[in-house]
C-alpha cells in the first residue's frame, strides 16, 4: 500500500534533482506516506547534475547530507554486485534497479519510464512510475495527509517565498500536472 511507510520506493536522480518534485516527494515521505530509498550512485548523479546547473560542490554536498540526515534509513548499500547481472535499455540505469532489488522496493519512481521495461521489472516484483503518477497515487489513497504535507511544504519554503498557487504552477511546469490539479482542487 502506498500510504504505508512499509511501501518502499527508490527515487531516481531525475525526480530528486528538480527541487519542486524532490520537495513534494520528501514531504510525503516525512508525513509517512511511503519510505524513500536511494543509493550513492543516485546521489553521485544528483551531485553531477547540480554541478552542471551551477550549484557549488559545497552546496551540493550539503543538500545530499540533508537528505541523508532527514531519512537516515533511505541509503541502500551492498547492491553493486547485482549491477553486472542486470539488463536495461540504458545500462547506466542498472544501479537504480540493483538498489531497488536489494532493498525490496515496491516501485522505482523515475521520469524515464522507457528505460525501465514493465515486463523486466515485473520479474523482480517491481514497477516503475513517473513522479506524477506516483504522487497522484499517494493523493488518491491519503488525500488529507497529502494536502497537509503540501501545505507544510509551502509554509517551509524560502528563497523565494511563494504561495500555494505559485508552487502549484511551478509543479505543473515540472510535469506534475495531475498532482498539481488534484492539490489545487483541495485547497
Amino acid at each position: 500500500m502506498i500510504h504505508s511507510v512499509r511501501f518502499k520506493c527508490v527515487l531516481d536522480t531525475n525526480v530528486i534533482y528538480p527541487i519542486e518534485i524532490r520537495d513534494l516527494l520528501f514531504w510525503f515521505a516525512y508525513f509517512d506516506m511511503y519510505t524513500p530509498k536511494w543509493s550513492e550512485h543516485i546521489f553521485d548523479e544528483w551531485r553531477s547534475v547540480m554541478k552542471r546547473k551551477g550549484i557549488s560542490e559545497e552546496e551540493a554536498n550539503k543538500r545530499v547530507e540533508r537528505a541523508n540526515s532527514a531519512f537516515p534509513d533511505a541509503l541502500v548499500t551492498n547492491y553493486s554486485g547485482l549491477i553486472g547481472n542486470l539488463s536495461l535499455p540504458d545500462p547506466k540505469d542498472c544501479h537504480v534497479l540493483a538498489a531497488a532489488i536489494k532493498t525490496n522496493a515496491n516501485v522505482i519512481v523515475t521520469n524515464n519510464i522507457k528505460d525501465f521495461p514493465e515486463e523486466y521489472l515485473a520479474s523482480f516484483g517491481l514497477t516503475a512510475k513517473t513522479a506524477d503518477d506516483f504522487l497522484t497515487d499517494i493523493l488518491d489513497l491519503n488525500p488529507e495527509q497529502a494536502v497537509k504535507a503540501f501545505k507544510e511544504l509551502v509554509l517551509n519554503r524560502r528563497n523565494p517565498d511563494l504561495d500555494e498557487f505559485q508552487v502549484l504552477d511551478i509543479m505543473r511546469r515540472q510535469g506534475l500536472n495531475e498532482t498539481a490539479d488534484f492539490l489545487h482542487s483541495q485547497i
